[in-house]
């Protein structure tokens, strides 16, 4: 028999003759319509009928796709090109589960220089390049950047202060630390005009771009100069400087003698997975550097790996990284020149895919490979240990719920509030173990239905508490109602997944029997029955299981038991995050109620700049009118609402209660 969930690939197999001999892009989908795979062919009818052999015969991750997929279509297009775009686009938008994916957690900084303002600024930015802007990088790490800024900034004084700090010293007179410590020429007294200090920027900009050599010649002359003049404070100023630079050009060593801007990429790998690691030269200097490890569908090889980077991580807005002119790599991409033509539409400009052969180039290729074959070590080394852990933490599980099958998804409800206050929920969903945060989902509770009778948490008496209850009814019947309601609609559009609509395995509640009871009943009314349902309580770590009298006790040590502690504090987490945001949304009106011409898009715009009420209340006016649309009266009214004098504190006399005098 069959295991639930898994299809037999003959059943959908595209009928012979039907599939054309053409270049192509294929979907595959699952169950529930979504897209878990998409390629591009040659020959659609040559690639698509190597899927639908002998499954033994297929890669183990190709095996487990087709017999995930319930059905697969394709498009027909003209040329390579459109198929290697069509193919880039599809796996962005549907991010399907079996592709490689070139994804990392987060956005790597650079070094930008704003070129675009009267007095540029040095500082660390992210994300998607702006014009008029320099960028310098990416490092790995921001404190890199400020590392090799409080280095350099001595020599190349210019400002790294944000508009609101320029503006109020300006005002203010006199200038910040880094201005007395000459590590910023003060360009916000007048010190220096905006002339002169562009000067300091462009000679910054030189050094960065790697031509540094000249910058340090002229230091040194002068330094001589000024020692036969017998200026000995200035020389030794100036002989500091000159460390200062040494510092920072042996942090990124020339590795290319010729100057070349170019990114070095490297492959280590096995027949499930890659590691990737690119180096990042710019002015002949190393100036960042990014890896991935990769799952492998099927048994590609590195040349074709080599082209699901190119057409994946260049122009992608989350990795923020810009094509360079010439790309080095251990193999040439099969389609290379469709590759090469899709990658100059990129970057609007020539750009050349090479295999170095011979020199420092091919050394440089090298030291990227150790680096690749190291990452991968590493990775193997923990993933080993993580994969055992998640697979038998999922089978106990099954086994200690007696689950039909291994819970590989599990969505997690909890509830957060102050004395029935600012009531929210949060769902977090673990898949294969791990969490999925783009599931997550947050809800503000409005009153819950229970017996019949409408329940206002929001208005739950001091004392009495929350009917926390009714809000997880709530959750539970808004997030399965639209499960349901989903159902009944058609399909989604191209397996677009735009809507919650996928079911766990097991649905946690963080809480004990009466919780778990509140959520099965809401599954009940519903008519979900084939959905788990457990709770865990706080005190004991028990089990709750609907309609039973007593809990289960997971051992303490156990795997299953530490990942169901990890999904309700990731939950608890989220709900609390939520919660605070809300909190200080509420406190922000209060606070500032009464203040003429302050709105909600206003009220927003300032929590956006600031965080935070205690963050508003410790700004000065002229940084309240930082905010679009606040001008100085009311940034003036804004500062002193939060500055009013509090009334003293209430005094209680601890033996009788009675409120004494507060003067």
């Amino acid at each position: 028999m069959r295991p639930a969930g898994v299809s037999n690939p003959s059943d959908y197999r595209p009928a012979p003759g039907t599939i054309p001999d053409e270049p192509g892009v294929y979907r595959f989908y699952d169950r529930y319509d979504r897209v878990i795979y998409v390629g591009k062919a040659k020959s659609l009818r040559s690639r698509l009928s190597s899927y639908f052999q002998d499954i033994t015969a297929l890669h183990p991750r190709t095996a487990q796709m087709v017999t995930t997929g319930t059905r697969v279509d394709w498009t027909v297009v003209g040329t390579e090109v459109e198929a290697l775009a069509l193919e880039y686009s599809w796996i962005k938008e549907f991010d399907p589960r079996f592709n490689v994916r070139y994804r990392d957690d987060k956005s790597y900084p650079s070094l930008a220089v704003t070129l675009n303002e009267e007095f540029p600024r040095l500082q660390v930015m992210r994300g998607p390049k702006k014009r008029g802007v320099r960028y310098f990088g990416p490092y790995a790490h921001a404190w890199a950047i400020r590392e090799t800024l409080d280095l350099l900034t001595r020599v190349f004084p210019a400002r790294t202060c944000s508009n609101g700090v320029f503006k109020r010293h300006g005002q203010m007179g006199r200038p910040c630390l880094l201005g007395y410590l000459d590590k910023c020429s003060a360009p916000c007294i007048g010190r220096v005009d905006a002339e002169q200090h562009r000067e300091i920027v462009d000679e910054f900009c030189e050094f960065m771009a790697g031509r540094s050599d000249a910058i340090e010649r002229r230091l040194r002359r002068r330094m001589l100069q000024a020692s036969e003049n017998l200026e000995f404070e200035k020389a030794a100023r100036l002989r500091d400087d000159l460390t200062a630079l040494s510092k920072a050009t042996e942090k990124n060593a020339i590795v290319l003698p010729d100057g070349t801007d170019c990114d070095v990429v490297a492959f280590a790998q096995d027949d499930l997975e890659a590691s990737v690691q690119v180096f990042h030269v710019r002015g002949g200097r190393v100036r960042g550097r990014h890896g991935w490890v990769v799952d492998k569908v099927e048994a590609v090889t590195t040349a074709e790996l080599v082209e699901q980077y190119l057409l994946q991580v260049y122009g992608a807005e989350e990795t923020a990284l810009v094509v360079p002119a010439t790309v080095l790599v251990p193999e040439l991409p099969p389609d290379v020149d469709a590759v090469t033509e899709r990658l100059s539409e990129l970057r609007q400009g020539r750009v050349a895919v090479r295999v170095p052969q011979r020199g420092a180039k091919k050394d440089l290729l090298q030291t990227v490979e150790r680096n690749a074959l190291e990452a991968f070590n590493q990775h193997r080394l923990k993933r080993a240990s993580d994969l055992t852990a998640r697979s038998q933490a999922l089978n106990e599980l099954q086994e200690a719920l007696e689950l039909d099958d291994a819970p590989l998804r599990i969505e997690c409800v909890d509830v957060s509030h102050v004395q029935g206050t600012n009531v929210v929920a949060s769902l977090v969903v673990f898949e294969d173990g791990l969490p999925k945060k783009s599931d997550y989902r947050r809800y503000t509770i409005r009153g819950a239905l229970r017996d019949g009778e409408s329940i206002d948490v929001h208005q739950a008496r001091a004392g009495e508490g929350v009917d926390d209850t009714a809000a997880i009814a709530e959750v539970v019947t808004r997030r399965f109602r639209r499960l349901l309601d989903d159902k009944d609609e058609p399909a989604v559009d191209d397996g677009r997944p735009r809507r919650f609509a996928y079911p766990p395995n097991l649905f946690v509640v963080d809480g004990g029997a009466p919780q778990v009871a509140a959520a099965s009943d809401a599954l009940t009314e519903l008519g979900v029955t084939d959905v788990a349902v457990i709770g865990i309580a706080k005190r004991l770590e028990e089990i709750w299981v609907p309609g039973q009298d007593d809990p289960y006790i997971l051992p303490r040590s156990s795997e299953a038991m530490y990942l169901i502690q990890r999904l309700r504090d990731e939950a608890h987490r989220f709900a609390i995050t939520f919660h605070r945001q809300k909190r200080g949304k509420a406190m922000l009106v209060s606070e500032l109620d009464g203040v003429r011409g302050l709105g909600e898009a206003k009220r927003k715009a300032l929590l956006g700049k600031f965080g935070s009420v205690r963050a508003l209340r410790k700004a000065e006016v002229d940084e309240l009118m930082t905010v679009e649309g606040i001008g100085p009266a009311t940034a003036r009214s804004i500062h002193q609402a939060l500055h009013a004098e509090e009334a003293p504190p209430t005094r209680i006399d601890p033996r009788t209660g009675e409120v004494l005098d507060t003067q």
